[in-house]
């Protein structure tokens, strides 16, 4: 048995903003942690496609002047965030995991960066992606456990979160990207809703499964990194009715929070280990007044989930990358496999998958609202209970076991997975929360309140 490493990290960004406002913390003591931990940890974990230490250095002083003179600091105010390598940046390459685009400079940011570095948030570096944002591991190691996957694709992302080297790091999903590396190097991962993060100016590899979120180290930040890249007003007119709801946004009062307990048809692949943590977990929560726990079963058609999602996503990296497999020895094998099969799907096979998609969407929205057709149960639920992954990460040579991450990813749903769990081994895996679509400040609403009872 294993004990789970344990690395310093920043306190949350509230208390970083507050240290700027009291004085008692500057941007430069922020800038010289996290160089510190990266001179302590990359070499052993390699989260990083390149870091600049002299330019985080020079904007972190810069930022300390400005704060000096009484400029008043912004939401991230030199916060370091790590930036994987397939949004484009205008200081550093993009290079997307490929030797192909080695060297690569778009001469730009993307929009999620360029909204954050307005709100005062520091570029160091890039961190280290799957090939073009897919399956085949990187140079990434697991912090907890080296010979262990540390998740595919935002692995570099999640790891520099997770060793302290940065307090936030973006990441992307497509299907686990996200909540996998979140669950298996024990840091807090979210998937925004589908649609509400730029996808301006990043690598494309399907147009309706990719999306943007973030690792932290802190429930704390999640509403303040989300509201930091979301969109918002008006010309964004369904997202923006639904997150001014404050009826569907506000935390209930008079009732509790009703909890759907789901064990999706890929929980055969779950350990024994994590399905009695999950369980046990879970008889926590409903110990408390607060919470209704509802055992729920899926609507059928989400069995589907795993196929439908197949379908788009190797039909959609055929289409993107067909310039790229002309050279199909400068990309990975599990590339070719996949460019491979999406060339043998029809378009109207790809056509009816993503009509089976929206229907699907459609699905878990009735699931979440109650209606009668979508629900087993009858009842509206507020948030959804599940693992991360399967539980620990497995060895680097063995493939992930299937999980549920996808099927959220498909149907547009906000997800975050927390860092609840530990194995025997005392490897991490988390938890898995999910939301109605746009329900994304409810969501961490309810994190929030199960943080205070200290089951988070």
């Amino acid at each position: 048995v294993r004990a789970m490493t344990s690395f310093a990290k920043l306190p949350s960004i509230a208390t970083v903003i507050a240290g700027y406002r009291d004085g008692s913390l500057t941007p430069t003591d922020v800038a010289e942690q996290s160089i510190v931990a990266v001179q302590a940890y990359e070499s052993s974990v390699h989260a990083w496609e390149c870091f600049d230490t002299t330019r985080l250095m020079e904007q972190a002083r810069q930022a300390t002047q400005r704060l000096r003179s009484g400029t008043a600091p912004r939401a991230l105010e030199a916060l370091p965030v790590g930036v994987k390598d397939i949004f484009n940046t205008a200081d550093f390459p993009t290079q997307m995991g490929s030797p192909l685009w080695e060297g690569f400079t778009p001469g730009n940011d993307a929009r999620v960066l360029y909204d954050m570095k307005r709100l005062g948030a520091i570029v160091p570096g890039k961190t280290v992606t799957a090939e073009f944002a897919v399956h085949s591991l990187g140079k990434t190691l697991n912090p907890h456990a080296p010979d262990r996957t540390p998740g595919t694709s935002s692995s570099g992302s999640a790891v520099a979160v997770a060793t302290g080297m940065v307090p936030v790091a973006l990441g992307t999903q497509t299907a686990g990207s996200i909540i996998r590396p979140a669950s298996f190097c024990g840091v807090w991962g979210c998937k925004p809703s589908f649609g509400l993060v730029p996808r301006t100016g990043m690598l494309k590899t399907t147009d309706s499964l990719d999306s943007v979120g973030f690792f932290v180290n802190h429930a704390a930040d999640l509403l303040p990194v989300f509201d930091a890249i979301r969109v918002h007003g008006r010309n964004f007119p369904l997202s923006h009715a639904a997150l001014s709801d404050t009826a569907r946004q506000a935390t209930p009062q008079q009732r509790a929070w009703r909890v759907a307990i789901v064990k999706p048809h890929v929980w055969e692949h779950v350990t024994g280990y994590a399905n009695d943590a999950f369980n046990a977990w879970c008889a926590k929560l409903a110990a408390h007044s607060r919470f209704e726990l509802v055992h729920a079963t899926l609507p059928e058609p989400m069995n589907a989930a795993h196929t439908v999602h197949e379908t788009i996503y190797q039909k959609a990296l055929a289409y993107y990358f067909k310039e790229e497999f002309k050279r199909a020895e400068l990309i990975s094998p599990v590339m070719n496999r996949l460019i491979g099969a999406g060339q043998t799907i029809s378009v109207s096979q790809y056509e009816a998958a993503l009509e089976e998609q929206v229907s699907l969407a459609r699905v878990m929205d009735k699931f979440f609202t109650g209606e009668a057709e979508a629900s087993t149960t009858g009842s509206r639920f507020d948030v959804m209970l599940t693992l991360s992954t399967a539980g620990e990460a497995p060895l680097r040579s063995v493939e992930e076991a299937p999980d549920s991450a996808l099927m959220w990813t498909l149907t547009h749903l906000p997800a975050v997975s927390a860092p609840v769990f530990s194995s025997p081994d005392g490897l991490p895996f988390g938890l898995q929360l999910v939301a109605r679509r746009y329900n994304d400040p409810s969501l961490f609403r309810f994190i929030s309140e199960v943080e205070q009872l200290g089951l988070l």
